[in-house]
């Protein structure tokens, strides 16, 4: 995030990074928006290939540039286009969860969910209880 997108969080909104796989989470967001559900509009999409290809350090480097909130979306278990990318995903993610704390980030601002194509209107749920959660907290 630039210095001008730092900023803005100084009018009360928050700002939410969300990593989602391009064959689940993606498609879910995107029904969502087709199906004309209303979603939060401070959240920043980046669709990667899979929930499994997602560093740990990109949370990180996502929370050290700015953001109030994580949020994580792929296939569901033994739904991955890849078949076993999530498994990695859930392991990695949960280890970080539990490190959070230790560097000074409350693991709440954190979460990861597992959302289908065909599933906007969860879509739509997990990211507006994500938002809530994060205003919540600031």
């Amino acid at each position: 995030m630039n210095d001008e997108q730092k900023n803005s969080s100084s009018d009360g909104e928050v700002r939410i990074v969300a990593f989602l796989c391009n064959w689940c989470s993606y498609a879910g967001s995107d029904a969502a928006g087709t199906a004309r559900l209303r979603q939060p509009e401070n959240l920043r999409i980046i669709r990667v290939p899979c929930s499994g290809r997602i560093n740990p350090l990109f949370i990180l480097k996502a929370f050290s540039m700015g953001a109030d909130g994580v949020l994580v979306s792929g296939c569901h278990p033994n739904d991955c286009h890849y078949t076993d990318g999530n498994f990695y995903a859930r392991r990695r993610l949960e280890a970080l969860k539990e490190y959070l704390p230790f560097m000074g980030i409350d693991n709440r601002r954190f979460s990861y969910q597992w959302v289908s194509a065909s599933e906007g209107q969860k879509w739509q749920k997990v990211v507006t209880n994500f938002v809530k959660r994060i205003k919540s907290i600031n």
